[in-house]
């Protein structure tokens, strides 16, 4: 392990660019015991590769010489990182997080393109009169008729995110006959109706789950999520959509690509 030693601070040379400096440690070189036994966790998940069982809690404790609740505050740690994650009675080293391109490409779009199988099961659809808040974001008025469409995200099966997409019954008025809801929205919009896509507005936030979207997502209500706020537009600029998407923040990165503006 090679170490550059600057302005009384040690770093690691072959420290990843996104690690914490120092890995985390403080200048006073003091670390809580449940840090120090993370550290020594997170060298053996990469040791053991994706799909590795890793050692209980009672063997892990015994090895690093501390007690079981200080093992599991490091455990509980990286499972919210994603690192880890629970398989029947144990644990298991994680694969990579899904990266999930902001941009107008589709939710099955980005999956595919990692390898992974998309996939959606369909929750509810349904068409209910325009509130207010929403008529400004769908581009109809109060009143008017629009759908909800509540679908569970899957990934290889397994469920990573929660999204509720609206839009106005008069711009897709068969959607209950025609649109197959496994199926991706943005194709069915391009694809069967002709509509393309202009551009988009996102908003990002943390947040944790209400229990129904725990359920449904199949987390603990604890686990931070990822929130994405979308309004869409089509390419003459008129009002398409409006996405609520939960994605599971140990499963999900985001990716986005900046240019310089002029």
């Amino acid at each position: 392990m090679s170490v550059c030693h600057h302005r009384g601070v040690d770093y690691l040379l072959d420290q990843a660019p996104g690690a914490p400096i120092r890995s985390g440690i403080p200048e006073h070189g003091r670390i809580p015991k449940y840090y120090a036994v993370k550290a020594h966790v997170s060298l053996l998940i990469e040791e053991l590769g994706e799909g590795g069982m890793l050692p209980t809690e009672r063997d892990l404790a015994v090895r690093y010489e501390v007690s079981r609740e200080t093992v599991r505050q490091a455990l509980r740690e990286l499972l919210l990182e994603g690192r880890l994650a629970r398989q029947g009675r144990g644990t298991v080293v994680a694969g990579p997080k899904l990266e999930q391109p902001l941009s107008l490409a589709s939710y099955t779009e980005g999956v595919r393109r990692q390898g992974r199988t998309p996939g959606r099961h369909l929750i509810g659809l349904e068409k209910f009169p325009c509130p207010t808040a929403l008529a400004a974001e769908t581009g109809v008025e109060q009143g008017e008729p629009v759908w909800h469409l509540e679908r569970v995200l899957l990934a290889d099966d397994d469920r990573v995110g929660l999204e509720s997409t609206y839009v106005s019954v008069a711009r897709v008025p068969d959607l209950d006959t025609e649109f197959d809801p496994d199926s991706s929205f943005y194709a069915y919009l391009r694809d069967r109706l002709g509509i393309a896509f202009g551009d988009a507005d996102e908003r990002i936030e943390t947040v944790l789950a209400t229990p129904r979207e725990a359920l449904l997502i199949g987390t603990p209500p604890a686990l931070p999520m990822l929130l994405l706020h979308r309004i869409s537009r089509d390419a003459s600029g008129r009002p398409l959509e409006r996405v609520r998407t939960l994605f599971r923040g140990d499963r999900f990165s985001f990716t986005a690509h900046l240019g310089a503006r002029g």
